[in-house]
């Protein structure tokens, strides 16, 4: 089954309650694993299948010069199995006992669970350098009724990306709508590996990854990598241009990850592990960072990092919110002309204390080159308000302009479209304004010159921020479109006040831990 365009989205929903439907009693959390694995199999066993359909061709052509063999059956047997002819278009050699046909034909038997599992061990050890550890293996653990439904129900697809197939990435659209809808299905974890497309489009637009070395230290499930390959494609660059790196600390997700960016070609050094207490890219600068790490996270490590670490510059962040401690490792993966773009909680922007001290330095540096506030609910997993930092280290050296001292501020929270009653949306139009204004700020070609715009974009000073006890809300920048005595909305001012009290929460802890470790000292 191969699809147009204009059916997709009723596709890959059908497609998804189908297998939906077939759950039964496995939690979400281990289901998702099942399902995205099965997924991926079938794609290797079909783009398998179509280039061993083309080398059969290629053996009784006689213009092939690699892979002629005429009326010689063994040396075409020879060939329609040798791992490196599949390798040279990168496709997965998948060996026969793996192959989908069989495993479907296979689908009744009790054990198909172990089976598949078999399978997946059978195709990592023909593809070790690629595949190695990284296939789901915990099929025997599902029911045969539920796997017996998924492999028929997806024996209906064709995701070989062969010559016959009308969409060229069938494959990768239904596996992306499947990681969105297990992260809206499992809830506030799910967000762990899931950035919504949109707001990822976003950040790409904004970074333009055209060149050079992209990292994602908290990259999930890869989906920045996949929408920088997507921006080049739309705007004609060159994707052996880039070079791409990241890190992700959960195991499952970051098998996840690795299955998103083979089954489109894309290379990349993905490794396991927690960046901050275990960074694997310690001497890396990057030209663009494009990530969402985890929103106020808690208990980040700030115990295992030493006070001379140098990541942390402008700093030491407070133990119970990693906001600032990821921030701060961004900035330092950071080429010298390099350029940084993340998702954080509203708090980030107005926060006191320590964490507004770190703010401070950043800004003082010169190091804040653009704020932008986002709707509300765009996120399946947190009803937590969010906002854009883009960060940058060359804004004297930028090819565009020279904007040393300068910061953008784009309020964008009335731009979305509402999808239901608690998930709004950016189209490709509120995607287009934002990105153009933060380009006609930087003084690109073809957006028009940049003007300020009441309530919705400013460009301020150092001074200016400083005065404004370095809190960096747009809304205290932009204005609003009519003058009602105060140009602060009640919302910035119920963010900052918020970021307030939760750092009278952490003195208050602070203080706590402080008086309790004297009472110890002297024998309480």
């Amino acid at each position: 089954m191969s699809i147009n365009g204009d059916d997709s989205n009723e596709f890959e929903k059908s497609l998804w309650q189908s297998a939906e439907g077939l759950r039964g009693p496995v939690e979400s959390a281990e289901y998702k694993h099942i399902v995205l694995g099965l997924l991926f199999l079938k794609y290797m066993s079909d783009a398998f299948e179509d280039r061993r359909e083309e080398l059969r061709e290629l053996t009784y052509d006689e213009d092939s010069l690699e892979y002629y063999v005429g009326d010689d059956d063994q040396e075409r047997q020879f060939i329609l199995e040798d791992i490196d002819a599949y390798r040279a278009e990168n496709v997965f050699y998948v060996p026969e006992e793996a192959r989908w046909d069989n495993l479907v034909g296979r689908a009744t038997h009790p054990d198909i669970g172990s089976q598949i599992d078999d399978a997946m061990r059978a195709v990592e050890e023909k593809n070790p350098d690629r595949l190695d550890g990284m296939l789901p293996k915990r099929y025997s653990r599902i029911p045969q009724d539920t796997l017996e439904g998924l492999l028929n129900e997806f024996s209906e697809l064709d995701l070989g990306n062969g010559k016959d197939t009308q969409d060229e990435d069938v494959f990768g659209r239904v596996y992306e709508y499947f990681i969105k809808e297990f992260a809206r299905e499992e809830g506030h974890r799910g967000g762990e590996f899931y950035t919504p497309k949109h707001v990822v489009e976003l950040l790409v637009e904004i970074l333009e990854p055209f060149e050079g070395r992209i990292f994602d230290p908290f990259c999930g499930s890869g989906g920045m990598f996949v929408q920088s390959h997507k921006f080049l494609e739309r705007k004609g660059g060159d994707e052996d241009q880039i070079s791409i790196y990241g890190q992700e600390v959960n195991e499952a997700t970051w098998r996840i990850c690795k299955m998103n960016l083979f089954l489109r070609g894309i290379d990349g050094n993905i490794q396991l592990g927690d960046s901050i207490r275990d960074d694997k890219f310690g001497n890396l600068s990057a030209d663009k960072i494009i990530t969402n790490p985890p929103f106020n996270m808690s208990e980040w490590g700030k115990n295992t990092v030493s006070d001379e670490d140098p990541r942390f510059e402008y700093g030491m962040p407070p133990s119970n919110n990693a906001n600032f401690a990821f921030i701060q490792h961004m900035l330092y993966h950071l080429d010298e002309d390099g350029m940084a773009g993340t998702v954080m909680a509203n708090g980030s922007m107005s926060v006191q204390g320590s964490e507004g001290d770190i703010r401070e330095e950043i800004i003082e540096h010169d190091l804040l080159d653009a704020i932008i506030s986002l709707p509300q609910e765009l996120f399946y997993t947190t009803q937590i308000p969010v906002c854009l930092w883009i960060l940058s280290k060359g804004k004297e050296s930028d090819q565009y302009r020279e904007r040393s001292g300068e910061t953008l501020f784009i309020d964008a929270r009335d731009l979305y479209k509402s999808i239901d009653r608690t998930t709004n949306k950016l189209t490709r139009d509120h995607i287009n304004k934002i990105a153009n204004t933060v380009r006609a700020y930087r003084g690109e070609d073809d957006v028009g010159e940049y003007e300020d715009e009441t309530g919705y974009c400013k460009v301020a000073s150092i001074d200016e921020i400083a005065d404004n006890d370095y809190m960096v809300t747009p809304g205290r920048y932009v204005g609003v479109d009519q003058d009602d005595g105060d140009d602060i909305p009640f919302e910035v001012k119920m963010e900052e006040l918020t970021a307030e009290i939760r750092e009278e929460f952490q003195r208050s802890d602070d203080l706590q831990e402080e008086i309790e470790e004297n009472l110890r000292e002297v024998g309480f």
